[in-house]
């Protein structure tokens, strides 16, 4: 055997040996990549982004060999330790989304393990965004719309490959905090001309594209909402509507052209919701809250002029919640009254944001609670609208009609209602 013989013989050996023992010890890439992440004296960029490619080599090579969980693991970890010792967030984010296409790849089940994970990548990546004063404005909002697409594509991960419907609750509410604060970072500055673009191109029958939908308050607050709701935090809604506006006097008159009173529209779209996923507690927790907290005006005057058309005022939101959720807690029978009170509120729901999607809630409830079957034209809307929700839903059923101001109408009084609706 002649010498180059005897030393690839001897270097294949070596091998063999060291994948059979995991080869991280004497793998030169991972002896590298952990030099690099153990030095705690040197934070630079150039030091992360070597780091970032070693580790993404590591796991691509993991993932080609059958090694799954090593893979993830490695992406976690490494995830971690740019973010808590080296506070570079943007470096991260890209080991992050390739955390995610992994999991997807190789199909890796969602389990609560890996949402507390999440939990902490997004207080960790949060957290070294806001460490580093050396970032602009422009710079700390790249950041934030980057962490919003990771923690999407981590929500829909959860619901193809996870056991709870529409996804895990836990990454529903990380994700719907996040909408919130980006919404609140766009309208600190000043970013209303954006949101006045998308509005007006949703008005005028245009689809309005994701990115210009991340950089839209309207869009991030109903968003917001939704994954809150997804995630069973009522009191969590209740605590974001508060801090917001009360109607203006336009947005109170009876046919206003302007939208419907941003507060009012998202304790709706957030009723729409929890009822969609048959989750009437949550609905009578937040609606309870609302009136106890953040609603100002007299409930019974409300109610007179719900259906009093001669005095110019428009509907109020939360005596049509109250409504709703009244009759979603009655029999099947029930649905002239739910097709009725549609129609009453109808001029409210067409003023709100992207009302396709709320028409869509509606016809989902429908067929819920009353079997009432959509046209074959809405039947692909309403599922793909199910669909993109993405996760959430689980405590079904629900809770009692204590707090509604409804609460003492029985079906007879609601009856009386409609045929008086229906005379004038």
């Amino acid at each position: 055997m002649s010498a180059a013989a005897a030393r690839r013989r001897k270097q294949l050996a070596k091998k063999a040996s060291a994948e059979a023992s995991g080869g991280e010890g004497t793998d030169p890439v991972s002896a590298r990549l952990q030099s690099l992440l153990s030095d705690e004296s040197d934070k630079s960029e150039e030091t992360a982004y070597e780091a970032l490619q070693l580790a993404q080599s590591q796991v691509r090579r993991f993932v080609k060999t059958g090694k799954y969980d090593d893979a993830t693991q490695l992406a976690y970890d490494v995830s971690m330790t740019l973010l808590e010792k080296m506070g570079r967030a943007s470096v991260a984010s890209q080991l992050l989304n390739l955390l995610v296409q992994v999991l997807n790849e190789t199909h890796t089940e969602c389990t609560p393990e890996w949402t507390a994970r999440f939990a902490k990548i997004d207080a960790a990546y949060r957290a070294a965004v806001t460490a580093d004063a050396t970032i602009d404005a422009e710079e700390r909002e790249r950041l934030g719309r980057l962490h919003l697409q990771f923690l999407r594509g981590v929500v829909k991960w959860s619901d193809n490959l996870g056991t709870v419907r529409y996804g895990a609750q836990d990454l529903h509410e990380l994700l719907g905090n996040q909408c919130w604060r980006m919404a609140g970072a766009y309208q600190e500055e000043d970013s209303r001309a954006a949101a006045a673009a998308a509005a007006a191109a949703q008005q005028a029958g245009g689809d309005v594209d994701e990115e210009d939908e991340d950089a839209s308050v309207p869009w991030l607050r109903c968003e917001a909402v939704t994954h809150l709701s997804l995630a069973e935090k009522p009191s969590s809604i209740a605590s974001y509507l508060k801090t917001l506006p009360a109607p203006t006097a336009d947005e109170l008159k009876m046919g206003h052209d302007c939208p419907a009173s941003e507060r009012d529209a998202l304790l709706t779209r957030s009723v729409l919701v929890l009822c969609a996923v048959e989750n009437l507690r949550d609905a009578n927790i937040l609606l309870r809250a609302y009136i106890a907290d953040i609603e100002s005006r007299d409930v019974d005057d409300l109610k007179k002029s719900y259906m009093d058309k001669k005095d110019g005022r428009a509907p109020a939101h939360i005596i049509f919640c109250s409504m709703l959720l009244r009759v979603c807690e009655k029999e099947i029978k029930t649905g002239p009254l739910y097709t009725w009170l549609l129609k009453s509120f109808g001029s409210e729901l067409s003023t709100m944001f992207k009302p396709d999607v709320v028409k869509a809630y509606c016809t989902k409830i429908g067929r819920v609670y009353f079997n009432i079957e959509p046209p074959p034209s809405m039947m692909s809307t309403l599922e793909n609208m199910m669909g993109m929700m993405g996760g959430g839903g689980g405590a079904m059923g629900g809770g009692g009609m204590g707090g509604n101001p409804m609460a003492g109408m029985n079906p007879a009084m609601m009856q009386q209602m409609m045929q008086q609706m229906q005379g004038m």
